[in-house]
């Protein structure tokens, strides 16, 4: 691990222990797999935010949504290889290169790519405020079929929601943006900008999963 992604980890822990919120829910095992967050990418992210949000930091601060997604792919290496580089992507051609916090693979494993004190861009107009979660595999259908899958990123969203204090509506699909509160953005085109994946009718049994676990 690089000094400047310990910094990130220590600053993260510093972060969580101030926000004061409810924590007793058991973090679940995490694997540290880092994507490079550099100079420019931290540049960009802050230029994003200027553009996007009026935000002049590419830090995340008290995040209040989380924000579930399907990688539309079949392998953890392959969702990895398109966060990792800080590259224009091909949807909307910004900077910077696309990101999420963690990523949920076939056999249940979390990984995480990015300190939990920095934005990463995965959801137009709630990238300011929100965290991250892949799952790896083309259907919602396949990833609460699997035990394993569902379980982790059960754990993993009851987790990160009790230390941050988000509340349960606020545990999102990536295609339920719009609808967040939260949604915030200033670049016309993209008000309207979502994506298909976890819609409200996969969530809602999600969500109702998710209610049965405590903090």
């Amino acid at each position: 691990m690089t000094a400047g992604a310990l910094t990130e980890l220590v600053a993260t822990v510093l972060a969580a222990a101030a926000v004061g919120a409810p924590a007793a829910a058991e973090r679940p095992p995490v694997k540290w797999d880092a994507i490079p967050y550099g100079t420019a990418r931290r540049s960009d992210m802050r230029a994003y935010a200027r553009r996007h949000y009026g935000i002049d930091s590419y830090r995340l601060s008290q995040p209040k949504v989380i924000v579930q997604h399907m990688t539309e792919g079949s392998s953890y290496s392959s969702a990895w290889g398109i966060f990792a580089p800080n590259v224009r992507d091909g949807e909307l051609g910004e900077l910077p290169g696309v990101c999420s916090h963690f990523i949920i693979d076939p056999g249940g494993r979390i990984h995480q790519l990015v300190p939990l004190s920095l934005m990463c861009r995965h959801t137009v107009g709630l990238n300011y405020t929100s965290i991250g979660i892949e799952h790896v595999g083309f259907s919602e259908a396949g990833v609460m079929a699997s035990t394993r899958m569902r379980q982790a990123s059960l754990r993993l969203t009851n987790w990160l929601r009790c230390r941050y204090d988000i509340a349960l509506s606020n545990v999102i699909g990536h295609n339920e943006n719009l609808r967040s509160p939260y949604h915030r953005e200033r670049v016309g085109r993209l008000r309207t900008q979502t994506h298909s994946d976890w819609p409200t009718a996969k969530m809602r049994p999600y969500r109702a999963a998710l209610r049965k676990l405590t903090c």
